[in-house]
């Protein structure tokens, strides 16, 4: 009998658990609203009478599929690189808490008769967050860094210099995300340097 050598085994491929979780809510309240047409129009955020669920629920549904199809593209990308460095509880924490600074920060901001929907606030903060989940002195790190910096950064720019627009964009909502992504992660910085075993 001929011993055949062994296949060399593969690493296991990670399961990106929690940026599909997020995506498929999403994509399940856009059918609901959108193509069943079910009347669930009191999950926005109503900036004239807010119920305290809308600053939540609203960062799930869409006003259509350009809107959704844009933020699901980068929802999938950066949550990815977020869920890679932080697990499942790290991707769907971050998503939640920026996009909930993001709601808030827009309805402080924003005129009374403004309705408010969409992921962008909470990924504008999954951009900001991506960033700093990789600083290191790996060179891999650092060219990593350089990449989705200069992407941050001009996506950043490109929101304040059309602060005054009026489009329909919530650009205060995309960086209100990001702020919070930022002061996330430097406050969750402190805490673990904080903890951390003094020599």
């Amino acid at each position: 009998m001929i011993d055949t050598p062994a296949k060399p085994s593969r690493p296991e491929q990670q399961v990106y658990n929690g940026v599909f979780v997020l995506l498929g809510i999403n994509l399940a309240l856009f059918v609901l609203i959108n193509l069943l047409g079910l009347p669930l129009q009191f999950l926005y955020l109503n900036h004239s009478n807010p119920a305290w669920f809308q600053f939540i629920t609203s960062m799930f549904c869409h006003a259509n599929w350009a809107h959704l199809s844009g933020n699901m593209f980068s929802l999938y990308v950066f949550g990815k690189i977020v869920e890679e460095e932080e697990g499942v509880l790290g991707i769907v924490a971050s998503y939640l808490i920026t996009g909930l600074g993001a709601n808030l920060l827009s309805w402080l901001l924003l005129p009374s008769n403004v309705v408010s929907l969409g992921a962008s606030g909470a990924v504008f903060g999954l951009f900001a967050i991506s960033v700093l989940v990789k600083i290191s002195w790996s060179w891999r790190r650092i060219i990593e860094v350089l990449i989705l910096g200069q992407f941050v950064i001009s996506q950043v720019v490109s929101q304040v210099q059309n602060l005054n627009a009026q489009d329909g964009v919530n650009r205060i909502a995309h960086l209100g995300g990001a702020a919070v992504g930022v002061a996330l992660i430097v406050g969750l910085y402190q805490v673990t340097k904080g903890r951390s075993p003094k020599s």
